[in-house]
This record gives C-alpha cells, sequence and structure tokens, in this order.
C-alpha cells in the first residue's frame, strides 16, 4: 500500500494545524510554507478536509484554518481512509474485486493480506496529530538548538 503525495499533504497541512491547535488561525500560505506544500494544491487539500469536517476555515484580517477536533483524538488512519480510501494491501481483498477473483474460495494468502491490513491500521490508527506534534516540536527544538554561532 503506497499513501498518495495528496495525502502525505493532507496529512503535514493537519500537522502544521495540530502544532498550533491552541493558537490563531494559521493561513494557507503559512501551512504551505513550513511543510513544503505547493499552495494552490494545499488550498484544495484543505476545502477537502473542511468538506469532511476535519478543519474550519476563519474569515478576515486574523482568518485562516484551525482543526475542527482535538489532535489528540484525530488518527493518521482516519485521514489516509478520507484521501485514499481503503487501507487494503492488495484489491481482491474488498469490494467487488474480491468477488472477481478466481480463487476467492481457495485462496491461501488472504489471510497474509488480512494480517498485513490490521498491522498497517493499527499503526496508522494509533498515531495521533497530537503525538505527531509534539514529536516535531522536538525535532524543531533539537534544530535550534544545534544552531550556534
Amino acid at each position: 500500500m503506497s499513501i498518495s503525495q495528496k495525502c502525505q499533504y493532507a496529512i503535514r497541512a493537519l500537522l502544521e494545524l495540530a502544532k498550533r491547535s491552541d493558537q490563531v488561525p494559521v493561513r494557507s500560505s503559512e501551512i504551505a510554507a513550513k511543510q513544503a506544500i505547493p499552495q494552490r494544491f494545499l488550498e484544495n487539500i484543505l476545502n477537502e478536509l473542511k468538506t469532511a469536517g476535519l478543519v474550519e476555515a476563519r474569515r478576515g484580517v486574523q482568518g485562516g484554518f484551525v482543526l475542527a477536533c482535538k489532535p489528540d483524538i484525530l488518527t493518521v488512519g482516519r485521514v489516509i481512509r478520507l484521501v485514499d480510501g481503503s487501507l487494503d494491501p492488495v484489491r481482491c481483498t474488498k469490494g467487488p474485486d474480491q468477488r472477481d477473483c478466481p480463487l476467492k474460495d481457495r485462496c491461501s494468502l488472504l489471510q497474509l493480506w488480512e494480517e498485513a491490513k490490521a498491522a498497517v491500521e493499527a499503526v496508522y490508527d494509533r498515531a495521533t496529530f497530537a503525538e505527531l506534534a509534539k514529536r516535531e516540536n522536538a525535532v524543531d527544538r533539537q534544530q535550534t538548538a544545534e544552531y550556534c554561532i
């Protein structure tokens, strides 16, 4: 399973908002600069995240984007499923593809695929944006501390 570039950008944008969840709204241009996301692409992603109820847009001079939920309950797994869909490692384990599989009743690999999916889901569903924000803030502090003249 591969995570799309769009999904990676969505996760990074939400991470930037999670880092500032107790502050004022963040402009999309600032998110783009901090997380190396193309501005026009980010605007589309933020609109999708807004439609999904994960972010709120605030208008005005102090406007920008904020998380619509607490970062300690928002998981990476939720975002991946929203942007990229299922976390199935192969197509034949879900939906119509499973019905079309010529080996569906005698596949010796099905259990392996289901175990892999469960393992990946466990990692992504355990990772909250609050935890990721702590990690990134620690990395930022370390880089700042190492830069001395």
